[in-house]
């Protein structure tokens, strides 16, 4: 309970910020200029735009910033939370707000909506029988 009670510590981010989140768990720190051009290549943002969303994730906790070590009026921004600990977190959220928590629920709906491969199943398989392994159980 203690490891889903630190999670939500972690704050919410919106899709547009995942987006900003995503180039700076790749290459940071990194200014401005180089994640508005990072994500030229899948948007169509305007530079305000990015800028808007740096700032939002600074103030939310997700990153911080340090003065450039070339040019002292950019900052360079960096995580400040690890792209593991965010998907568990917004794994958790989306858990909790869409299926009540149940897991159970979610993997049924899933595997209603898509026909696993045989690889798939295997390798759901081995990460059932894993979890059961850690927990001291037996799954056969």
């Amino acid at each position: 309970m203690e490891v889903f009670e630190a999670l939500r510590e972690i704050p919410k981010i919106s899709n547009a910020e995942w987006e900003v989140m995503r180039i700076l768990w790749n290459q940071s720190p990194a200014t401005a200029s180089q994640v508005i051009e990072a994500l030229r290549k899948t948007t169509n943002w305007k530079p305000k735009t990015v800028k808007t969303l740096l700032s939002r994730l600074v103030k939310k906790g997700a990153i911080g910033f340090e003065l450039d070590d070339k040019d002292p009026r950019k900052y360079r921004y960096y995580p400040l939370i690890s792209e593991d600990k965010q998907v568990r977190a917004e794994s958790r959220s989306f858990l909790d707000r869409v299926y009540g928590g149940s897991l159970n629920v979610m993997i049924a709906n899933f595997l209603e909506e898509k026909e696993l491969s045989p690889d798939e199943i295997n390798e759901l398989k081995a990460i059932l029988e894993k979890q059961s392994e850690l927990r001291g159980g037996h799954n056969r």
